[in-house]
């Protein structure tokens, strides 16, 4: 449980210092929202705003928790979610990276599931 609380912590630090430089940006034409939903370990950063008529939706990050580890589904950040995770101390074995297939995982330093 600790480990747990340890990683929801990490995952919601992480994304709201993004959310937080991109706010302070003055250049900002869309809104920078997050989604922190424990009760379900799904912790989301996106963009909403509108191109004219169409409303946009841009999901820069999806973080979950599954089976005791950390899943990043979507990383559109520079440096990389699992980077910074592995700077604050998680281990890879720990770490997803869900946005490439199964088959893939295997290439990668991180855990296959």
């Amino acid at each position: 449980m600790a480990q747990l609380e340890q990683y929801r912590g990490l995952i919601k630090k992480i994304l709201t210092e993004y959310h937080d430089w991109v706010s302070g940006s003055s250049n900002l034409t869309d809104e920078s929202c997050l989604i922190f939903d424990e009760k379900n370990d799904h912790y989301i950063w996106l963009f909403l705003g509108w191109e004219g008529k169409k409303h946009i939706r841009n999901t820069q990050a999806h973080i979950r928790i599954k089976n005791e580890k950390i899943w990043i589904e979507e990383d559109s950040t520079e440096e990389g979610i699992a980077t910074e995770l592995l700077r604050l101390g998680v281990p890879a074995r720990d770490i997803v990276l869900g946005f490439h297939p199964p088959e893939e995982r295997k290439y990668t330093e991180f855990a296959l599931a």
